[in-house]
């Protein structure tokens, strides 16, 4: 199973149905689209990064201290305000998407709320709420299938090329629009602009010391 496929498994369900109760979408269909939106956008940013000299190992550091996926366990609690992990960091989306996004959060936030038809209210609380399934769910794919460094890098660059490279999804008018947000001078091509969207950020959110 890859991580795509692990993520919409996770929210699906009484997950997506209470997820769409807390951000008052229309219809679960609604926040799924959201969803996927936002699960793009954030694995997109971080397959370029790890890419990068140091990103991967970085990444891999952070996933085995502070999201080994043991929040995927407790995804609907957490939903609901009820999860208390003994590491807060496993479930502090804020903290997260502030380090990822930068002050391109709303960027993402508005891209997202034209693929989906949400609000961007809506879709900022979404955020905050998969950002940590999101990296559980990056955790979780490491341990199971055992994933060094590179093997880490080329899963998710794996699932960038699977957003970008086929034709159907780039003819896909909600795609089209989170493409759009992240390929930043508009020359086509995310790769490079991902790059430079990211800078340190992963020196930022995973540099850091306990």
């Amino acid at each position: 199973m890859d991580i795509t496929e692990l993520l919409r498994g996770q929210l699906s369900g009484p997950v997506l149905e209470q997820l769409t109760r807390q951000i008052g979408a229309r219809d679960t269909q609604q926040t799924r689209t959201a969803a996927d939106g936002i699960m793009n956008v954030l694995l997109g940013a971080m397959a370029q990064n790890t890419a990068k000299p140091g990103g991967a190992s970085a990444l891999a550091n952070a996933l085995e201290r502070d999201h080994d996926g043991s929040v995927l366990d407790h995804v609907l609690d957490m939903v609901n305000g009820q999860l208390q992990p003994s590491n807060p960091k496993a479930i502090n989306g804020a903290g997260i998407l502030g380090h990822i996004l930068g002050k391109r959060q709303s960027g993402a936030v508005e891209a997202v709320t034209k693929s989906s038809g949400l609000n961007a209210s809506q879709v900022s609380n979404l955020m905050v709420m998969l950002a940590p399934v999101i990296m559980g769910a990056l955790g979780k794919t490491k341990r199971d299938n055992q994933l060094d460094e590179g093997g880490l890098a080329g899963m998710l660059s794996g699932v960038l090329g699977g957003m970008t490279g086929g034709k159907s999804r780039q003819q896909d008018p909600k795609m089209a629009i989170i493409n759009a947000f992240l390929d930043k001078n508009k020359d086509g091509q995310i790769a490079d602009d991902l790059v430079r969207m990211g800078g340190g950020f992963l020196s930022r959110i995973f540099g850091r010391k306990k």
